[in-house]
């Protein structure tokens, strides 16, 4: 039988705890009951909890130590595919977040681009929470072990600041026929990478020369244009595809 998994928010030797609106979920809308079973990730590995105590702002979970029932999972060797999303329309941005974290992102940076709405990328830093929480659900409906860590809202000047030391591979998507695609890009590397996605209208001519300067590779998906949201979504898979 397959359980739902959940990622603790807690953890302490063979206890684990949801809480806030992790555990209401849990306690209020699935209405779950003291003795029931999950899979519970916690960071390294998947166990499986039993509920000891609930509440609606924390539910408690003793965790089984019977090696058939653990799962234990070598994060290092997972690909790891940090998505640099320019910030656009917050209920298409947010269905990509979700999207790409259900295929396997590991780290998202949302950015500010030139083409981002002033009123977006005011309001981005508010949103921060609610990504994280989208990324978290996502991840536990996908059954992983952790959810990507979302990144503050940086402005694209700022984020080669941003990125993680060891993606020594940086694409960038570009809507350029001359460009290479991205399949042909990608088959010539196998670390870790960071993907740039642009906005509603790609990014301006400007930021790809910036790109250029700091040393990004332009790749394409080809001649059919699509909306961002859809094209975070195929890129991510495809480069996950092929660090695999």
């Amino acid at each position: 039988m397959t359980h739902r998994r959940w990622i603790a928010d807690e953890v302490a030797g063979d206890t684990a705890a949801l809480v806030g609106e992790h555990a209401a979920h849990l306690a209020r809308v699935l209405r779950a009951e003291v003795g029931q079973e999950f899979d519970i990730a916690t960071g390294e590995e998947v166990r499986r909890g039993t509920i000891t105590t609930i509440s609606y702002d924390r539910v408690e979970f003793a965790l089984d130590t019977k090696p058939y029932h653990r799962r234990t999972f070598k994060l290092s060797a997972a690909p790891k595919i940090t998505l640099a999303l320019a910030i656009f329309k917050f209920d298409r941005m947010e269905w990509a977040i979700e999207k790409c974290t259900e295929i396997g992102v590991a780290r998202i940076i949302p950015v500010i681009a030139r083409r981002t709405d002033a009123h977006l990328a005011a309001a981005a830093v508010k949103r921060q929470e609610r990504w994280r929480r989208i990324v978290r659900q996502a991840a536990e409906q996908s059954r992983q072990s952790a959810p990507p860590e979302v990144a503050a809202p940086v402005k694209l000047k700022d984020l080669a600041g941003a990125l993680p030391a060891g993606a020594l591979t940086r694409v960038v998507l570009a809507e350029s026929e001359e460009d290479a695609r991205l399949g042909d890009v990608l088959q010539s590397w196998s670390s870790e990478m960071v993907l740039a996605i642009g906005p509603e209208g790609g990014w301006a001519d400007g930021e790809l020369a910036w790109f250029h300067e700091e040393g990004w590779i332009a790749a394409s998906l080809g001649s059919t244009i699509l909306r961002a949201e859809t094209a975070a979504v195929v890129a991510t898979a495809l480069a996950l595809d092929a660090l695999r």
